[in-house]
């Protein structure tokens, strides 16, 4: 049977996340759904890069698709979009080895948060807006403290009887873009919204709300923990986060920095 590499773009807000649900729209279902009405069957599999909360938008989801069909992956693309909503979109399909994994073979991910520092029209759906000054030096400095092999128990819901909770993060940096302040942070894979809780620490910092040294002090391994203070309570919005590329052996860098959307 066939397998095809899909690069999948879409925007979250309308759905419960990217893993099928029971009783819930989910990119995953409405891209099953999509794939039975154009191969006719129900035997295929469908396997995601990894798993993005309610309302958080993808730039290149990877999956992969195992299907029976004698259509060329370019009209096979096509017909797949055919049948979607308009805010999902098949950029690529790349016929694979079988043994391609879109989850296993994955060697990085990289997600991009966009905070708008002025009230917008248009782009409420795709970015978080703080009123406040940010200081942008002091959010760069407590950043630093994140990168490396740490343990993120702290910045997830996820269970560390079940799953380890040591991730090792890359790269997290910080730019800024016109309004925007632009969050890229690349590691080996994340946690439950581990992402959206680091960039609530930063903004918290940014506010001086936190100071910067006290923002590494949130790690579970850090004997100075500051207490009464919880990544939990500073979780980011979802609207601004954006799985902009997973990595696969022999992939180039991510690139420069660009925003989703222009704002002055």
């Amino acid at each position: 049977m066939p397998r095809f590499k899909l690069l999948i773009e879409y925007a979250g807000t309308r759905y419960s996340g990217w893993q099928i649900q029971k009783n819930a729209r989910t990119v995953q279902g409405e891209l099953d759904r999509a794939v039975r009405e154009v191969g006719r069957r129900k035997d295929f599999e469908l396997y995601g890069a990894g798993r993005t909360d309610a309302g958080v938008h993808a730039l290149a989801q990877v999956a992969h698709l195992e299907l029976y069909t004698t259509l060329a992956p370019e009209i096979l693309r096509r017909r797949i979009n055919d049948e979607l909503p308009a805010d999902i979109h098949v950029r690529a399909v790349d016929k694979v080895p079988h043994r391609f994994h879109a989850r296993h073979d994955a060697v990085a991910r990289t997600y991009l948060y966009q905070i708008s520092r002025r009230r917008t029209a248009f782009g409420k759906p795709f970015v978080w807006w703080i009123r406040e000054p940010l200081d942008l030096d002091a959010m760069r400095e407590a950043a630093s403290a994140f990168v490396g092999l740490k343990d993120f128990a702290a910045f997830t819901d996820d269970d560390p009887s079940e799953k380890s909770t040591r991730v090792l993060v890359e790269h997290l940096e910080l730019v800024e873009c016109g309004a925007l302040v632009l969050v890229r942070v690349q590691g080996s894979h994340f946690l439950w919204k581990m992402v959206r809780r680091l960039v609530g620490v930063l903004a918290a910092v940014g506010r001086g709300e936190l100071e910067s040294v006290g923002a590494a002090r949130l790690l579970k391994d850090d004997p100075g923990r500051a207490p009464g203070i919880t990544p939990a309570a500073l979780t980011a919005p979802a609207a601004g986060l954006f799985l902009e590329r997973v990595s696969y052996a022999g992939d180039a860098g991510p690139g420069p920095i660009r925003p989703v959307l222009w704002i002055d």
